[in-house]
């Protein structure tokens, strides 16, 4: 039977106990009291002896050799030889190694309490025409249920009502909420976003959806094998070559104390310590970055993953709703159409209409809303200002409206770029649609380029989501690979898969995600939301909502273990000498252990240098949320420029005309100051922050050729001063599409960048 690790208060205790003994046996033996310091010496060693003489049996058994396999016997050898000192500072030693390494694992097998503190614990149950609150145990198949507003559903079953409003994202990954009409089957796990409703039981709680994600982690937890330790492999090849010089030392001399002084030398401190002292230098640099590191054997295999796998909503993207544009059927200008949405969808409790309403107050205070009418989960009307409003899915909206052709392009927009949207019309028109999505963070493309650099050789996507949308995010991240589609099951199959090939690793932050973290050789999750099912099953969890953050992580373990294993090699390599030197007779035991020692401070001066390291560049939160303010005031002037570009060959030659006077007034005005100052004063005290001798070149030379195209059709639209021509307009068209286009990248650019130098 396996032993189990040690408790970590043993560790302590047991380094206590070698402490106070050495400590009080050079007391006693400074008093004269030579046989009470060899006894206190003596009791000492024979303790933690006797320990690891338990644990090395059980490796044994198990068919695993540890390094604490030489320590022992040079315990042993030293005692029995009459050696107490020396037997006293090798358990100290072995002891002080054993309590830090195991400070860093003392968080490594916890159970998944919060995924199963989630799960529902009551239902409300109709029990003989009365409602009830019943242990979820006892709900059976048929049973007729209430769930309520937020309420997770205790169970998978069918819908009753005429509609249902459920956020899935934890099951599925989809960020939006979904509708579920009469009749359509639920899963539990998922949460109530919308009006009470009814449902008809299928399943157990036991058999439901949630419950088999439950199991399908904690098995994934226990089936992972652990990490060799990295000591562990390389005592390996140091016992046997320890054995072999004893050995020869034995022959050619017969002195038993030439023996000992080769096994005092040889003693693994190096190994037991330099390890330790650089995985925890390691973990504490992460804490520093806000990643915790659960354990040392984590980071030790973070430092060799070769595979990335990642979720989709919440890991590369967002994870929220998130207006992208307002798009004016020309009646309305932008930014008012907003206004009046946002006025009227802070009346509903529905997650789009809540983040059209907080778009539109970060720009204007919002108007009170009055005669609200809302159909559930289709849209909302009421007036605001005095104007009739209504806001929601495009047939909702068209059924109170006249149907318009710009309707039409628009859907058919939305359907190509898989974009998601509210319509707005406003007394009885056609006025607009907000579009909003699930936005890649701003880290993602940078964060997957740095892991490629630090030596991840393949990136997959794994997603419950459809196929259409992953495909749009994976390829605007970077990623390798997308597989869309999948359960909680399918993505387990995927990481067992890829484990055949290199070691793993997991990003995720859903309770979907929680198998495959824990099934993954290093999982890493986002929880900086309260995530609290993928973080209990992940072993590194980022304390900040930033992407990028998991390749410094990756860099620190990889530094981490270059450091020990350059500690473990040196000190090795020192002892072997050593070992040389004890053999031929020119190095007693009790020199040898202070020769030991002094390879031991080598060894850990040389392991602390992880806690050094250059700290990403940063800019000052002031100066990130200036430039920040500076886009926002430009975003604008960047609409005015894409409507040009979409319209301005097809508008009256007269209004084509006038927007265009405007929109150079505003480049000229706003964007072109900006730019230059960005230019002078910003890109010089961002260079310095950054690696290469010119890091900004390119984006410089978008500067200049933004002033470039603003140049020429400045030009162009001067020669309109001749007359207004169908073949001039398409000119100006085709550098409007050009400047549309450079503008886009280019604010998306500066807007990644600030991020990744925003160490907030």
């Amino acid at each position: 039977m396996p032993l189990k690790p040690p408790r970590a208060w043993l560790d302590a205790a047991l380094l206590g106990i070698t402490l106070l003994a050495l400590a009080g046996g050079g007391l006693a033996r400074w008093l004269g009291l030579a046989e009470t310091a060899r006894l206190a010496w003596n009791a000492s060693a024979l303790l933690l002896a006797a320990w690891l003489a338990a644990e090395s049996a059980a490796r044994l058994w198990r068919r695993q050799v540890g390094v604490d396999l030489i320590a022992l016997l040079a315990i042993v050898g030293a005692v029995s030889l009459g050696q107490a000192l020396v037997a006293a500072v090798i358990a100290l030693m072995l002891a002080g190694g054993r309590a830090l390494e195991r400070y860093t694992e003392r968080r490594a097998e916890r159970e998944l309490r919060r995924l199963i503190d989630r799960a529902p614990r009551f239902a409300w149950c109709y029990r003989g025409g009365l409602l009830e609150q019943v242990a979820v145990e006892r709900v059976r198949p048929g049973d007729r249920l209430l769930v309520r507003t937020g309420d997770v559903l205790p169970v998978d079953g069918e819908v009753i009502d005429a509609m249902a409003l459920l956020d899935e994202a934890a099951l599925t990954g989809e960020p939006l909420p979904v509708n579920r009409g009469a009749g359509d089957a639920v899963r539990s796990g998922g949460v109530n976003a919308g009006p009470p409703f009814d449902l008809r039981a299928t399943a157990t709680a036991a058999q439901s959806t949630y419950a088999g994600i439950v199991k399908l982690a904690e098995a994934a937890r226990q089936s992972r094998a652990p990490s060799a330790r990295l000591a562990d492999r390389y005592a390996l090849a140091l016992i046997p070559l320890t054995l072999a010089v004893a050995g020869v030392a034995w022959l050619l001399s017969g002195d038993p104390l030439r023996v000992l002084a080769v096994l005092v030398v040889a003693t693994p401190c190096p190994l037991i310590l330099a390890v330790p002292v650089a995985i925890v230098g390691g973990i504490s640099r992460c804490a520093r970055r806000g990643i915790l590191v659960k354990d040392g054997a984590t980071l030790e295999a973070l430092a060799r993953v070769q595979q990335l796998f990642l979720d989709k909503t919440g890991t590369l993207t967002a994870g929220r709703i998130g207006v992208r544009t307002v798009e004016s059927a020309g009646t309305y200008a932008p930014a008012q159409l907003l206004h009046l949405a946002g006025s009227l969808a802070q009346a509903s409790p529905h997650p789009v209409a809540q983040a059209i309403a907080q778009a539109a107050r970060e720009r204007a205070p919002l108007e009170p809303p009055q005669a609200v009418r809302e159909s559930a989960g289709a849209g909302l009307c009421g007036t605001v200002a005095g104007r009739e409003v209504w806001l929601g899915e495009h047939g909702y909206v068209a059924a109170a409206v006249p149907a318009e052709p710009w309707s039409g392009a628009m859907l058919r927009r939305m359907n190509h770029e898989l974009l998601d949207g509210s319509f707005v019309a406003v007394d009885g028109a056609m006025a607009g649609a907000v579009l909003f999505d699930d936005r890649l963070r701003q880290e993602s493309p940078g964060a997957l380029r740095r892991l490629r650099q630090a030596g991840i050789r393949r990136i997959v996507m794994l997603t419950g989501d459809r196929a259409e949308a992953a495909q749009l995010v994976g390829v605007a991240a970077g990623v390798d690979e997308v597989r869309a589609g999948l359960t909680p099951a399918a993505k387990l199959a995927a990481i067992a898969e890829g484990r055949r090939q290199g070691v793993t690793m997991m990003i995720g932050d859903g309770i979907n995600d929680a198998p495959a973290l824990a099934a993954a050789d290093v999982g890493v999750a986002l929880g900086a939301r309260g995530a609290s099912a993928s973080s209990e099953a992940a072993g590194v969890v980022l304390l900040v909502d930033r992407l990028d953050r998991v390749a410094e992580a990756l860099c620190i373990a990889r530094r981490a273990r270059r450091i020990a294993v350059q500690g473990v090699l040196a000190g090795m390599g020192l002892s072997l000498l050593a070992m040389l030197w004890a053999a031929a007779g020119l190095l007693p035991a009790l020199a040898g252990a202070v020769l030991q020692e002094a390879i031991d401070v080598a060894v850990i001066a040389n392991a602390l240098r992880v806690l050094g390291g250059r700290a990403p560049p940063a800019l000052g939160g002031a100066v990130i949320d200036r430039l920040r303010e500076e886009h926002a005031a430009l975003a604008p002037v960047l609409q005015q420029v894409r409507r040009a570009a979409e319209r301005v060959a097809s508008d009256p030659p007269a209004q084509a005309r006038s927007e265009l006077d405007a929109l150079l007034r505003g480049l000229e005005r706003q964007l072109v100051p900006h730019e230059q100052a960005d230019e002078a004063q910003l890109y010089p005290q961002l260079a310095r922050r950054l690696h290469g001798e010119d890091p900004l070149a390119a984006m410089s030379h978008t500067h200049r050729e933004i002033f470039r195209l603003i140049h020429l059709l400045q030009r162009m639209v001067a020669d309109l001063a001749g007359g207004v021509t169908v073949a001039s307009l398409e000119e100006i068209q085709r550098t409007l599409l050009r400047l549309d286009t450079v503008l886009g990248l280019h604010f998306a650019q500066e807007e990644e960048l600030y991020h990744s130098l925003d160490d907030r």
